[in-house]
């Protein structure tokens, strides 16, 4: 066990909650009888490379202190080493670490736990995504999303205000009133192709999106499989009444929803946008695949398939 811990932190994540959760994290580590390296970056770009110089340097662990974004950028760092990920989440989504049953909003039982996981050699072997567009590969933890979802995100990221979650409210509004399906084209790895107009296609390696939004709810970060939801030709009506069921889960049992367990896949769609963690990553086409074990995560055991993954304050 290595005595030295980087903590990677986003001091802008949920308005500000990533700079106020870095100290009692922080304290936490030290606590537990570890040395504490701060990273902070200019920029993305840069806060990339100094996590990836961090783990090149041999650090114990790399701990995220922020949301979703943060830990996407980590993952680029970490993903495919024997750097465990600490995850203290304190952005607006969360969504990897609900995903992972970790705490919410809470720094110091996160890092505790993150601790407690390195000092017993608790670090657990995690699948991840890794999708390919064009010429460019990133690896996500959560869900990929195409169609109406990332029509939203498109829209949200274009607006100023208002700010928070509240904008990607409107968004969805907006995109509600001039919304309609499109042809998708996925071919599976077991060699079947399916071409159908869709709402939307969400291929999940966890199970939420969009600060707890169960899309993808029977994933599992174990199985080595990813899960894909299509989402059909739904008009205004139906999609306005299925889409409070996506924060349960139960709309999977919807006639219009399919849902599909592969290995990889490819996806395609005109006009259509890829997020994956809340990231942009292009135009369709994609290529998705499952990387089994890709991560060694310092997390609980993965949560039954089915049961929500966190029960932490939102």
């Amino acid at each position: 066990m290595a005595s030295d811990i980087t903590l990677f932190v986003n001091p802008t994540a949920g308005r500000g909650r990533g700079a106020r959760a870095a100290q009692p994290a922080a304290r936490a580590l030290r606590d537990a009888g570890f040395s504490v390296r701060t990273v902070l970056g200019v920029d993305a770009e840069d806060a990339l490379a100094r996590a990836r110089r961090a783990v090149g340097g041999g650090t114990g662990a790399l701990v995220v202190v922020g949301g979703d974004g943060m830990v996407s950028l980590a993952l680029q760092a970490v993903a495919g080493t024997t750097t465990p990920l600490g995850v203290v989440a304190a952005g607006t989504g969360n969504d990897f670490a609900r995903t992972l049953g970790l705490p919410v909003r809470e720094p110091a039982a996160a890092a505790r736990l993150a601790a407690d996981a390195l000092k017993g050699g608790g670090a657990r072997a995690v699948d991840l995504g890794r999708v390919t567009v064009g010429t460019r590969t990133r690896w996500y933890g959560t869900v990929l999303a195409s169609g109406f979802d990332s029509r939203v995100n498109d829209r949200g990221n274009r607006m100023r205000l208002p700010v928070g979650r509240f904008k990607y409210d409107l968004a969805i509004l907006a995109e509600l009133a001039a919304f309609k399906p499109v042809p998708y084209r996925l071919a599976f790895d077991d060699g079947r192709v399916l071409e159908v107009d869709a709402t939307l296609v969400a291929v999940g390696n966890g199970t939420s999106y969009g600060g707890g939004m169960r899309i993808c709810a029977d994933a599992r970060t174990d199985d080595g499989l990813l899960d894909v939801t299509v989402v059909g030709d739904c008009d205004r009506t139906t999609l306005i009444k299925v889409f409070p069921r996506v924060y349960r889960g139960t709309h999977l049992d919807h006639p219009k929803v399919t849902t599909h367990r592969v290995r990889s896949l490819t996806l395609d769609a005109p006009g259509t946008t890829g997020y994956a963690d809340g990231e942009r990553l292009g135009s369709l086409p994609l290529a998705v695949e499952c990387a089994p074990g890709a991560l060694r995560v310092l997390a609980p055991p993965v949560p039954p398939t089915g049961a929500p993954p966190s029960t932490s304050p939102q």
